[in-house]
């Protein structure tokens, strides 16, 4: 039953990936159907992204009330729903009214099943799950380029993701009885009080948590959308090489998080996260070296294998850190820095290359990096847990 479960669970998150890339692999073919500016996907982006953090600060509540099942199942369903809006949508306020529960859809069921695995399953489970994500985000793109490149056009290649989703919700829907079995339906059965933000603020290590998320999914998000820019603009590469070379980034974190499971079998979550952090340091420094395009590919592609053990070992953490019956309000407002990181840090240095320069990029990278190792270092001090 248990393993049952844990399949279930590793096709909720190639689900939670799906939608992830789709916005930017299908917004070329869009934007001119609805007559906006290519920089409208900005707005749609924008209330996707609020609408995530308002969901993943509200994913404690729901989730002692519903249980995980009910409350992944359900957020699926959202998303399904809303995903097969934006395939009918005739007009660019139709995208941004679907974008709403298109956000609030995945920032719960991210924040409970995070919770959920770290309660119940190894840390190799979470860096292999979150693997799984990698797999769901490649996908994404990839029925969209089959649905464009067929002649079916990006209506078809939503419903597709769609049609995809609503199976994965029966799924959730007939196994829901396995997660009553595994632990209660979840943290439903939890006694303890619901914990306000205010009072959750005041544990110990819980704002260094927050920074933590911030700024890893700022480094993450940055380098992912700035590589390519970086290398044909700095190091003169092609722009379709750069666009090949920027890819292999996120490659290097789907590979680094299937390796980081079989090495969390003997490393602490704690070790890992500061492994991750000296190869992301190894990545910048290569990047920052007088050399050609092989030495940036190489610092891109350490930089993502980095990356890879960071976000899923500091959430698997989260119960030893601030106990079983925090720790799902604790990955709430993880999530929530998170997409506030995503949302603010890229952009920002948007701004720095238009304005100052692109080859400041491994700067920004190294500042965000130093952030994130005093945060760590401060959390396992705050938290009273070593590494």
């Amino acid at each position: 039953m248990v393993h049952l479960l844990l399949a279930v669970i590793y096709l909720s998150f190639v689900s939670l990936g799906l939608p992830d890339a789709l916005l930017g692999s299908a917004w070329p073919s869009m934007y001119g159907h609805f007559g906006v500016p290519v920089s409208y996907a900005g707005v749609i982006s924008m209330i996707i992204a609020v609408g995530t953090v308002i969901s993943s600060l509200r994913s404690d509540h729901l989730t002692r009330k519903l249980g995980t099942g009910v409350v992944t199942a359900f957020s699926v369903g959202i998303t399904a729903a809303a995903i097969f809006g934006f395939s009918i949508s005739g007009s660019f306020w139709m995208l941004c009214l679907w974008a709403v529960p298109y956000g609030l859809g995945a920032g719960s069921v991210d924040a409970a099943l995070n919770n959920y695995v770290a309660l119940h399953f190894a840390s190799r489970h979470m860096s292999w799950l979150h693997c799984m994500w990698g797999v769901g985000a490649s996908l994404g793109p990839y029925i969209m380029g089959y649905a464009l490149t067929g002649g079916a056009g990006w209506h078809m290649g939503y419903r597709y993701i769609a049609l995809l989703q609503v199976v994965l919700t029966l799924a959730l829907l007939l196994s829901l009885p396995l997660w009553n079995a595994q632990a209660g339906g979840g943290a439903a059965a939890e006694t303890t009080p619901e914990l306000p933000l205010g009072q959750l603020l005041q544990i110990p290590g819980t704002k260094a948590v927050m920074v933590l998320f911030f700024c890893y999914c700022a480094l993450e998000q940055t380098a992912g959308l700035w590589a390519s820019s970086y290398l044909a603009l700095q190091k003169g590469v092609p722009a379709g090489t750069a666009a090949s070379f920027a890819s292999l980034f996120f490659i290097g974190i789907t590979v680094g998080r299937a390796l980081s499971g079989f090495l969390t079998m003997k490393m602490s979550d704690g070790q890992m996260v500061r492994l991750g952090q000296g190869i992301i340091a190894a990545g910048i420094a290569a990047l920052l070296l007088p050399a050609g395009a092989n030495a940036a590919l190489a610092g891109l592609i350490l930089v993502g294998l980095g990356c890879a053990p960071i976000y899923p070992c500091i959430i698997h953490a989260t119960p030893e850190r601030f106990g079983a019956d925090r720790s799902q309000a604790v990955i709430g407002v993880q999530m929530a820095s998170a997409y506030v990181g995503t949302c603010l840090m890229p952009p920002l240095f948007g701004w720095i290359a238009a304005h100052i320069h692109v080859a400041l990029f491994h700067l920004y990278l190294l500042a965000i990096l130093l952030l994130m190792v005093l945060m760590h270092e401060l959390l396992l001090k705050r938290s009273g847990k070593g590494a």
